[in-house]
């Protein structure tokens, strides 16, 4: 990646923070004030408060089953990528369905709600893929030493876990601390 384009990204982030701290708020005052004219100032602060009741609840549903679908990854000794991803989108989605607004409790709700988040969570994936730096092993993936080496005792006899970088035999021993 050249200095350039490191430059770009962080200058695009500093947009979007920028985006979300000043602009999101003004454009939710703005609508809250237009609800406002629109219903009256009571009704649409009872609409904020139940819209946040509402969201509390639909989160914490979502979020135990969530939760119960990561417990049983893990029970299953599978990776869990797919619980974890909705267990992240649910948090961030609860966030936004607490903050008080329309724009960021229906991004909120979309986050949370089951039928949308599939479409949510292919983004978060894709997301956090383009930032993953992925160091091979020596000799390359697959390669010798590599994650996908085969895990055989060698011409030394059996090996323990973590034998395998070093080819030969296995001294066994005590590791003392030098002398300070």
């Amino acid at each position: 990646m050249s200095p350039q384009s490191g430059r770009r990204r962080r200058g695009g982030v500093v947009w979007l923070l920028g985006l979300a701290f000043i602009g999101l708020p003004l454009l939710e005052l703005y609508l809250v004030i237009q609800v406002g004219q629109v219903i009256g100032a009571g009704w649409t602060i009872l609409l904020l408060v139940l819209d946040s009741v509402l969201g509390a609840i639909i989160v914490r549903r979502e979020g135990g089953r969530a939760w119960r679908a990561l417990r049983e990854a893990l029970a299953q000794a599978r990776m869990p990528h797919r619980e974890l991803a909705d267990g992240a989108l649910v948090l961030i989605g609860g966030t936004l369905l607490l903050t008080p607004g329309f724009v960021t409790d229906a991004f909120g709700a979309l986050l949370v709600l089951p039928v949308t988040r599939p479409a949510f969570r292919g983004l978060l994936a894709r997301a956090v893929a383009s930032r993953l730096v992925v160091f091979p092993g020596p000799g390359g993936p697959g390669g010798p030493g590599g994650p996908a080496a085969p895990r055989s005792p060698g011409p030394g006899g059996p090996r323990g876990p973590g034998d395998d970088e070093r080819p030969g035999p296995v001294v066994r021993g005590d590791v003392v601390d030098p002398p300070e």
